[in-house]
């Protein structure tokens, strides 16, 4: 009898005829030729690694992204004892490079569809041996993302953790990545498209991630939750769930980065972390709607103005984070000397900025402080003050990560307004 499991399940009918019987041996048109050169050299360096750029798209601006790539790598080498990485777009090959010597990956498959930038990433990735004992420690391919990833997945050889640093709102890939990935391992995943994230190419977002939004006042973090859904859905798909370990908005680009583990089943909540997200234009409410009240919404304000309650999803309204994960990657960051001084200040601040959104009692969003200045017509106060005037109340208040003036709170707008306004008049 044929048993048929989520890992011998494929969207991809046929094998490909220049499938080669072992990818650790690739094809000629997919390795790197030996003879690759480049002309263009730019050395720049990362955490005391050198590397060269040189004619690849390269944003130095993205390297607190790849410091929590390899923290979040070198604990899950930590707990599982071993780690291969796929870097399916790796550009000039410092991601790789970073979890080679910091992440001490056992393999890495450095992958980017432009052969122009073989001879620059052979040059960074030479500064680890190519081999250790018997064993491979990397490799440098040329081929589309979603065909290597294919390739490996149909030799049922898998990878711990897939990378994937993409292109505006490109999600094509998330079937054929976590075909390619271990149960339990981790996918890093990216849109660069605020545009879409802001609301003005709903069609565009229903497209790529299934998802209908609408402008928000809190629309990077709805960029983070719609990245998050596609992947839900796609995990969904082949009998697996997603659990987000940190989900990183950097406004260079801007760049939504969010790294997931990958578990076979549900996931735990069933569909309660996956519905939709409304906000009150009039009042400034907003509230998660599941699946059974569509059709029923209203909001607590009672207003009947036409266009005042904007809808958006289905979207991720779960945790952005995991505490416990991202206090590991605090430790290890600390062992490592990269808190404390001063080009760890900011590492350290962003960790700890996301362990404080993890707290479970408060929603998805964020309230702007001028949004509360605005609706209630006076200067704010410090957001500081404001967050421990809400502490006393018993409300749950943080920064946010993703904008520096805005507060993640289970207060209603009313009572910001209110604690606000207080303040101000002592």
């Amino acid at each position: 009898m044929l048993s048929l499991s989520p890992k011998t399940l494929s969207s991809y009918p046929f094998l490909p005829k220049t499938l080669t019987p072992k990818p650790q041996n690739p094809s000629p048109q997919n390795a790197c030729p030996k003879w690759a050169i480049y002309c263009k050299s730019e050395q720049r360096t990362e955490r005391n690694l050198e590397f060269d750029i040189g004619d690849t798209f390269f944003r130095h601006e993205s390297a607190t992204g790849r410091d929590l790539a390899v923290l979040a790598a070198s604990i899950y080498k930590t707990s599982k004892g071993n780690l291969r990485v796929l870097d399916a777009m790796c550009g000039c090959g410092v991601r790789s490079l970073r979890y080679l010597v910091e992440s001490e990956a056992n393999f890495v498959l450095a992958n980017d569809a432009n052969e122009n930038y073989c001879g620059v990433i052979m040059s960074n990735l030479s500064q680890v041996p190519r081999v250790s004992g018997e064993e491979r420690r990397w490799l440098v391919t040329h081929s589309d993302a979603n065909r290597i990833m294919t390739e490996y997945y149909l030799q049922k050889d898998f990878f711990d953790l897939i990378d994937v640093d993409s292109f505006g709102s490109d999600s094509t890939y998330l079937r054929s990545a976590f075909n390619a990935l271990k149960l339990g391992g981790l996918i890093y995943i990216t849109s660069t498209d605020g545009y879409t994230s802001g609301g003005h190419r709903p069609q565009h977002c229903l497209d790529s991630y299934g998802a209908y939004i609408r402008p928000m006042p809190y629309s990077n973090e709805i960029g983070l939750r719609m990245v998050i859904s596609g992947a839900v859905r796609e995990a969904s798909v082949l009998g697996y769930h997603v659990v987000p370990l940190f989900s990183y908005y950097s406004y260079h680009g801007p760049v939504f980065r969010i790294m997931l583990r990958v578990n076979r089943g549900k996931h735990p909540s069933g569909r309660g972390n996956y519905g939709f997200i409304c906000y009150c234009v009039q009042c400034g409410h907003s509230q998660t709607i599941p699946w059974s009240k569509l059709g029923r919404i209203h909001c607590p304000c009672n207003t009947n103005i036409p266009g005042s309650l904007v809808v958006s999803g289905p979207l991720w309204t779960g945790p952005l984070h995991s505490a416990p994960y991202l206090t590991e990657m605090l430790n290890l960051a600390q062992e490592w000397g990269w808190t404390g001084n001063d080009m760890g200040k900011d590492l350290e601040k962003l960790l700890r900025q996301m362990i404080d959104e993890s707290d479970p009692k408060l929603p998805f969003g964020y309230i702007k402080l001028d949004e509360i200045s605005g609706r209630g017509k006076f200067n704010t106060p410090p957001l500081s003050t404001i967050i421990s005037a809400m502490h006393k109340e018993g409300y749950a208040a943080s920064r946010s990560h993703i904008a520096s003036n805005a507060i993640k709170t289970n207060c209603p707008m009313a009572g910001c307004i209110r604690i606000a306004k207080e303040l101000q008049q002592c």
